[in-house]
């Protein structure tokens, strides 16, 4: 999988379709291009449709490989096998951030697929002064020319951290999901966690295993009430699915789902006391929290496990979002621009749903370039 060297005159690589990112989405959707004739641009840059993917990542594994050490196998909801390479035996005790990437550094490697990394992408514009259809994608290592995009970049690298009055006063130890680690960093620590997610739960219950803890919502929390069965997730990709086609923001999987209340990190949890949930507090002070109520809280941490948004920075310039702060989408086709396809977003959050995506994202493509050699033939 070794860089190409051919550029055209402006130093500008030709690529037919470009995908930004090699998580559990973007692996799908290199496999299905490859599987549908697609040509490596790293291998074959002068084949009639080419493809490349851009991870910025140092190796495999998307963000697995940054999720924090206790996070073992044996506790992940689900992790979906990639396209004909279902995932081997996992030791339940293995951290996650180990396994996943292994798995799929193996996928990469049995397909072959034409991956660079590291390369951050940096901004995309549409590219109206050459004449040609697509999109001019800057890069840490240069520019593309891409008829298609892929937007496969997931939500690690866009955190949400809510501001609140006084948070730069507290003198404790304050600190996103993200850079989470382990239960070690907390321990002797009284701490807040902010978040009703699943990482809020599961952190709360790690970090209450040495040491108090005290849980914060912005709303009630929200207990999965119906059994997780297959008619219950189509209702759930349908609702998220209605989101999307009104251009509306979508939240978290577990936001249209809830939490798992017989999971072993909630039986865990509550059986040490640590599920008393209370209504988020009005502000940070240098040595603990104001509550809702006008009451102080002495804390020494406060983890804001707080949730990602997609990762659509780089794609500011293409104006996608609707009024409504949403990015809308038909299928995997954003709205605003038929020629991008944003993968693992949306009703392609989940590990299932990420990897059926980037096969219908290839699928879209494919009649896209059929419908555009016949507009061009016709006189």
């Amino acid at each position: 999988m070794a860089e190409n060297s051919v550029h055209t005159e402006s130093g500008v690589r030709d690529v037919t379709v470009l995908v930004i990112g090699a998580g559990q989405a973007g692996l799908s959707a290199g496999f299905h291009l490859q599987r549908s004739g697609f040509d490596s641009a790293l291998e074959h840059p002068d084949g009639a449709h080419t493809f490349v993917l851009l991870d910025a990542n140092p190796g495999p594994g998307g963000a697995w490989q940054h999720r924090w050490e206790s996070l073992r196998v044996g506790t992940l909801n689900a992790i979906f096998d990639l396209p004909r390479m279902p995932k081997p035996q996992m030791n339940p005790q293995e951290p996650s951030n180990q396994a996943v990437p292994r798995y799929f550094g193996e996928f990469e490697t049995q397909f072959n697929l034409a991956i660079l990394r590291p390369v951050t992408v940096e901004r995309v514009t549409r590219d109206d002064a050459s004449g040609r259809h697509g999109f001019l994608v800057e890069t840490s290592q240069g520019t593309w020319h891409a008829e298609y995009l892929i937007n496969a970049t997931g939500t690690w690298n866009n955190p949400t951290l809510p501001a609140y009055p006084g948070a730069d006063t507290f003198e404790g130890l304050q600190l996103h999901t993200r850079d989470y680690t382990s239960l070690e960093q907390f321990r002797g620590l009284r701490t807040a966690i902010v978040g009703g997610g699943i990482s809020a739960l599961q952190q709360l219950e790690e970090i209450s295993r040495v040491t108090d803890t005290v849980w914060y919502t912005r709303t009630p929390v929200k207990w999965m009430s119906d059994e997780f069965d297959m008619e219950y997730g189509r209702d759930v990709i349908r609702r998220v699915t209605a989101d999307v086609e009104a251009g509306r923001p979508t939240g978290s999987v577990v936001s249209y789902t809830g939490l798992p209340p017989d999971a072993p990190y909630t039986r865990a949890a509550r059986e040490r006391g640590a599920l008393n949930r209370r209504p988020m507090f009005a502000a940070i002070e240098p040595h603990g929290v104001r509550e809702a109520d006008g009451s102080f809280t002495s804390v020494d941490a406060i983890l804001w496990a707080t949730g990602f948004k997609g990762d659509l920075r780089h794609l500011e310039d293409l104006q996608l979002r609707t009024d409504l702060g949403g990015v809308k989408l038909r299928g995997t086709q954003a709205d605003a621009e038929p020629r991008l396809h944003l993968i693992g977003f949306g009703p392609s959050q989940s590990t299932v749903g990420a990897n059926r995506a980037g096969r219908d994202a290839v699928r879209a493509i494919e009649k896209q370039l059929a419908h555009d050699v016949v507009t061009v033939s016709t006189p």
